[in-house]
């Protein structure tokens, strides 16, 4: 029984993954078409960063995610890690990563000042399609100023990669001393 989806109705799996940056009151929203994966979650930072966060902060050395604990960007994800220490290298930024535990998303600011939004702007209008979803998350903007951005991601995400210990010995992570598991940064390497 269609509950909540009804993929008969539309033409796939919209996937939005979201940055907010609580300074600014800005989000972005990357929609995708494919898979959620850890390799897509660091798409979406990576793209964030390409074509907001780089303007926004061109002097920035070290970027901080707040993390849920589990799905794509999940604490214990190699793919997370591992696409995180690529975009490290590419960007020339230490990446800090704190995740929330398991069961607190609710306490995330996206949560409550982005995403929380998005549900009432669409709320009633069939999500029939990529356009709509991402047309629809755009033209969020609330009385506290937030503004959101959003761009379909047509890219091809692979679920289930596997990475062997080696290819893991490569993440430049230092785990925090406070909850370690939860809180590290990546750093780029050395070129």
């Amino acid at each position: 029984m269609n509950v909540y989806d009804y993929p008969d109705l539309g033409v796939g799996t919209a996937s939005p993954y979201g940055v907010y940056d609580v300074g600014q009151n800005r989000g972005f929203v990357n929609v995708g078409m494919n898979h959620d994966t850890g390799e897509f979650a660091v798409e979406s930072l990576r793209r964030w960063w390409r074509w907001i966060g780089r303007r926004q902060y061109p002097e920035a050395k070290e970027v901080l995610v707040c993390a849920d604990g589990g799905g794509s960007n999940g604490y214990r994800l190699h793919a997370w890690k591992y696409f995180l220490q690529q975009w490290a290298d590419d960007s020339r930024l230490s990446v800090t990563v704190c995740h929330y535990p398991r069961g607190t998303s609710k306490w995330n600011k996206i949560e409550h000042r982005m995403f929380s939004f998005i549900s009432l702007t669409w709320r009633g209008i069939p999500l029939t399609s990529y356009e709509t979803v991402v047309s629809l998350i755009g033209s969020v903007r609330t009385e506290k100023g937030l503004r959101v951005k959003a761009v379909l991601d047509r890219g091809e995400y692979e679920a289930g990669l596997k990475f062997s210990p080696a290819e893991m010995k490569t993440v430049n992570l230092t785990p925090h001393p406070t909850f370690p598991q939860w809180n590290y940064t990546i750093a780029p390497h050395k070129m």
